[in-house]
């Protein structure tokens, strides 16, 4: 009836300023990304000192495949970050892919290690 319009309250999305976190998440992505890389490059250097045996063989290509499913999954994760204002939720499903491809290479980087 009144010409009056209610007011956006304290927790909507026109007044909401996410300061420097999206940046922080980029940047928590990409030093997720680089850990990743350093891992797959020792598990390569290390299967390959003094001969590459089967196993070492494989536990290297499985390595790459995990670092390559990480980095798609982080590009893609940055690319929502930096498209909009308010990113959207991470899916679980990459959320658990993510987490299962670090520690999937954290194994495989013990295992050559070891």
């Amino acid at each position: 009836m009144g010409g009056v319009s209610a007011a956006p309250g304290p927790g909507s999305a026109s007044e909401r300023d996410p300061g420097l976190q999206p940046e922080r998440t980029r940047l928590a992505w990409r030093r997720t990304t680089l850990s990743g890389t350093v891992v797959t490059v020792l598990a390569a250097k290390a299967a390959l000192h003094g001969g590459p045996t089967p196993s070492a063989v494989v536990a290297v290509a499985l390595c790459c495949a995990l670092w390559l499913v990480l980095l798609y999954l982080a590009h893609r994760r940055i690319g929502a970050l930096a498209s909009a204002s308010r990113p959207p939720v991470i899916a679980p499903g990459s959320a658990a892919a993510v987490a299962l491809c670090t520690v999937g290479l954290a194994v495989c980087g013990a295992v050559l290690v070891l």
